[in-house]
């Protein structure tokens, strides 16, 4: 997945806004303890963040 799908599907899901806020913000476990931003700066893979924020955010199958 390139980030620029990567950060459209953030924006869709939580809105221009927030999903920026959220990336630098919300730390999740599933990332080892790392934000969105945190996680894609050590080196994951885009389609791996967005399935963990997928699942820890509860987004919609039809969103996934």
């Amino acid at each position: 997945m390139r980030l620029t799908v990567f950060w459209q599907r953030m924006a869709d899901h939580f809105g221009q806004g927030y999903a920026d806020t959220f990336a630098r913000d919300h730390v999740m476990a599933e990332l080892d303890g790392r934000t969105v931003y945190g996680a894609l700066d050590a080196g994951w893979e885009a389609k791996d963040v967005w399935r963990v924020v997928c699942a820890v955010m509860n987004v919609p199958q039809d969103k996934r």
